[in-house]
């Protein structure tokens, strides 16, 4: 066996679910056009609210992968990451019966899991008892559902289980999946977040805790990270999902590799429950242990793709982290916030922004932060406003921070 430090872990397939497209090929292509995911929402009744928008999935469908009668009994965060596991498998042209299943593992994160279901349920016993609840409330509400659905589908026995550090999750998860082949206990992983949080209740209670915009006149231009007149962010739902695979496992059967990762940072504010420290002294010290992981220098970073909410506090924060991190160098480095496209999916927005990172190295093309109007002088750097950007990117970097005071890292290479 390989020792640890020789066992390099690369991209070989992406898969993605999200407001703007369910397949990354298009996905991409309206990203990197600047266009939004964001309008009013169609698969919730927003009258009694009084946010009346965010990033849903409209018609949303997951019977190519699944059929009828099995769909029913997966929470929609699971079909979304059901759906995504399907395109990165497809995408890196894997055939499980010839390799060793029980060296494929699936290890994802999400920072809610089956709120809808929960939701449902909930109604049904209070309204017509509890004889009424469904024996399938369980395995499709409980947080590891996604991954143990896509581990069954697929026959894969190796390590299985969920990660939930809030909008940190998906990160953390591929954090835990690069550490899990790096140590030899698997060749290739499934790996990445899943939400799906725009329900009844996960709207209700962002909107009290006053975390969202109330842009209800444009939806449109509601996200605006690191814009002085950003006043909360979007809520988005989706998946990103991509597999990660030991380099000689990847090249042993010809796959097409799009990115190597090479650190994976991860810390706690250990301050408040929801909001980051003012200084963004944990962020940054993520940062820096996903750059030590990676053995390299901050300057050799091209782009980052950063956490970006746009909320007042956050969007500072990071900046501030950046700055402590990168010196002057982060004056010269490439940012952006794909949420202002996307809104923020919470567990999933980690995963969403890896698969980000592979096609920004792939295309040599920085995706632009849009609706970025007013500079704010507390957030200084190049946010790459408005207009996608050609960069040969070798390097790059994306960060997740979520709520607990959980900030997670990674960074990948070109190969």
């Amino acid at each position: 066996m390989q020792a640890r430090s020789e066992r390099r872990i690369v991209i070989t397939g992406l898969g993605v679910v999200s407001p703007l497209a369910v397949d990354v090929p298009q996905f991409w292509e309206r990203l990197t056009a600047g266009e939004s995911g964001i309008h009013d929402l169609t698969t919730l009744d927003t009258s009694q609210y009084k946010v009346h928008f965010g990033g849903d999935i409209p018609d949303f469908d997951v019977t190519g992968v699944v059929d009828h009668r099995e769909a029913k009994r997966l929470d929609r965060f699971t079909q979304f990451a059901v759906h995504a596991a399907a395109q990165a498998i497809t995408d890196a042209a894997i055939d499980f019966t010839a390799l060793d299943r029980h060296k494929c593992g699936v290890i994802l994160g999400s920072g809610i899991g089956g709120l809808g279901e929960i939701e449902v349920q909930i109604e049904k016993m209070i309204t017509k008892g509890p004889d009424r609840v469904s024996p399938f409330t369980v395995p499709k509400m409980m947080l590891n559902a996604a991954g143990g659905n896509i581990s069954i589908t697929h026959g894969l026995k190796g390590p299985n289980f969920a990660v939930a550090t809030a909008c940190a999750s998906a990160t953390n998860a591929m954090g835990e999946a690069m550490r899990s082949i790096q140590l030899g206990e698997t060749d290739l992983v499934i790996t990445g977040g899943t939400e799906a949080a725009i329900t009844r209740m996960g709207l209700a209670a962002f909107q009290n805790m006053k975390a969202l915009s109330t842009r209800n006149d444009n939806p449109a231009a509601a996200s605006r990270p690191f814009d002085a007149n950003r006043d909360g962010f979007v809520l988005g739902e989706g998946a990103g999902v991509l597999v990660f695979e030991e380099l000689e496992h990847a090249r042993a059967r010809g796959a097409r590799i799009y990115a190597e990762i090479i650190g994976y940072g991860t810390t706690s504010d250990a301050g408040h429950i929801t909001a980051p420290d003012p200084a963004g002294l944990g962020a940054a010290a993520a940062m820096q242990a996903a750059i030590d992981d990676a053995g390299i220098e901050p300057a050799s970073i091209d782009y980052i793709n950063a956490h970006g909410t746009s909320t007042p506090l956050g969007d500072k924060a990071e900046t501030q982290a950046i700055k402590t991190v990168f010196g002057e160098h982060a004056y010269q480095t490439s940012i952006s916030s794909t949420k202002s496209s996307l809104g923020h999916s919470l567990g999933a927005s980690g995963g969403i922004e890896a698969v980000i990172l592979c096609k920004t190295i792939e295309n040599s093309l920085i995706a632009p932060t849009i609706n970025y109007d007013t500079p704010d002088p507390a957030c200084d750097l190049d946010y790459t406003p408005n207009v996608a950007k050609q960069r040969d990117v070798h390097v790059a970097m994306s960060n997740s921070f979520g709520f607990g005071g959980h900030n997670a890292c990674v960074v990948f290479r070109k190969l």
